[in-house]
């Protein structure tokens, strides 16, 4: 019996997998915005083999490390496609060599270099050091859905402007800053009160903004992030 619920959580982080590979065959065939939406379907099988570990009470290293392995290609490889052939898109009619977007993989380098790094340092089980990397895939999802509708942007600032993003998030994803584990231990508002805050200006944000509320929510989680671990420090 132990052994048949230890299957149940390898299984679901095997869709994670799963999902991410499809996404990344997707993306490659210009699919962007289903490769995207395997982004979001992978991160609930991410969510849902933690929760059946949990509630199961199993615990396996093989299952540590596949959990790892298929958070690397969903969250690190997907997102790294996808940037790239969305710079692909922007540069058939530009001067900017096609080559340019080989960039796109930097996200997918330090992606390996943060899971790499979670995996061997104890101090992430209640903070987060460095942006998590579902959160990153997350924000580059948006991107297929924001740049399909009507935008004031040339090619050529689109460019500019995924490059920038790209440098900027891969540090981020390695950077010594404590970001916030959205775990909850209890419900209680004290102990709480910067994830209470942050679900609550998110879903303001989704209201309000839709699909392009999922970069401004990434961007809100860093700032209170770093507000909340600040202020933590400073009594």
């Amino acid at each position: 019996m132990q052994k048949i619920k230890q299957v149940i959580p390898n299984t679901i982080t095997s869709l994670n997998l799963l999902s991410g590979c499809i996404g990344i065959v997707l993306a490659f065939n210009n699919q962007l915005e289903y490769a995207a939406a395997m982004i979001w379907i992978a991160g609930l099988f991410d969510f849902f083999d933690g929760f059946s570990a949990r509630i199961l009470k199993v615990s396996s290293e093989i299952g540590k490390q596949l959990d790892s392995l298929a958070d690397m290609v969903t969250f690190g490889v997907l997102p790294g496609v996808i940037i790239y052939q969305l710079i692909l898109q922007q540069q058939a009619d530009t001067g900017w060599s096609e080559y340019i977007a080989y960039v796109a993989f930097i996200i997918t380098i330090f992606s390996a270099i943060r899971l790499a790094k979670f995996n061997i340092d104890t101090r992430q089980s209640d903070t987060f050091i460095g942006l998590p990397t579902p959160a990153n895939a997350f924000c580059i999802s948006a991107f297929p859905w924001i740049l399909s509708n009507p935008h004031v942007l040339s090619n050529e600032q689109l460019i500019l402007g995924l490059i920038v993003y790209t440098l900027v998030f891969s540090w981020l994803l390695v950077a010594d800053i404590k970001m916030l584990a959205l775990k909850f231990k209890s419900f209680d508002w004290s102990t709480n009160k910067a994830r209470w805050i942050f679900i609550a200006l998110s879903l303001v944000f989704i209201a309000f903004f839709q699909v392009i509320a999922i970069p401004l929510v990434i961007v809100l989680y860093i700032f209170i992030s770093v507000i909340y671990n600040s202020l933590s420090h400073h009594p």
